[in-house]
């Protein structure tokens, strides 16, 4: 009888063992992994990634896609002087900027869509109007080509066609969430708290699936 029990016992152990490594490689799979946007490269299979990019901050320092490979962010465009959606965007992204302020892995880029006005002067004073004395949440100028390409065909944030000329302009409430490899993984109404509150659960479910 005890020859037969051992069998058992070692049995419900291996049992046990695989069990409790099955529910710990559960518990480190992400609830939920978020979709990818835009469009699959047909040669090779992959998914859009944000082209490179060279701006200057309100600090007055140069911001190249280098400075954001290996962080989560969220990128929008904005003017300083706008009087309609960019005071709501900017209300519900300093609610992202409190959220991960002491996070190293999540930036925040708001791009101008008037850098004729948007100086980096200009810049830095609007910032610190909004609470930020970090490099937590850059506000970027640059070539207004560059910005209205990248906006058009980097974070397809606007699906106008347009060259980035004097009389061209680009006005959206949409955020992008983008991972730590330049896709892109979310798209939210900017101006909405409940979407706002959307993207700040799904920068954590991100990190998990990270």
């Amino acid at each position: 009888m005890k020859k037969l029990q051992i069998p058992i016992i070692i049995g419900i152990g291996i049992i046990l063992i695989i069990l409790l490594y099955l529910q710990k490689k559960q518990s480190k799979e992400p609830l939920r992994r978020l979709p990818y946007y835009g469009p699959v490269e047909m040669a090779d299979k992959t998914q859009h990634t944000i082209p490179s990019f060279t701006f200057v901050n309100q600090y007055n320092e140069l911001v190249t896609k280098k400075d954001v490979e290996g962080k989560i962010y969220v990128a929008d465009y904005f003017f300083v002087t706008c009087k309609s959606i960019c005071p709501l965007m900017a209300k519900q992204m300093q609610r992202v900027y409190k959220e991960f302020q002491n996070d190293n892995d999540v930036l925040i880029l708001s791009h101008t869509v008037n850098p004729e006005d948007d100086s980096v002067s200009v810049l830095k004073r609007y910032a610190e109007e909004h609470g930020v004395k970090d490099k937590k949440w850059l506000f970027l100028t640059g070539d207004k080509k560059h910005l209205y390409e990248l906006a058009r065909k980097g974070y397809l944030l606007n699906a106008e066609e347009g060259d980035g000329g004097p009389d061209d302009f680009i006005h959206t409430q949409n955020f992008a969430l983008i991972d730590k490899h330049g896709h892109i993984r979310g798209y939210y109404d900017g101006t909405d708290s409940v979407e706002v509150s959307r993207l700040i659960q799904d920068i954590k479910v991100l990190k998990q699936e990270e």
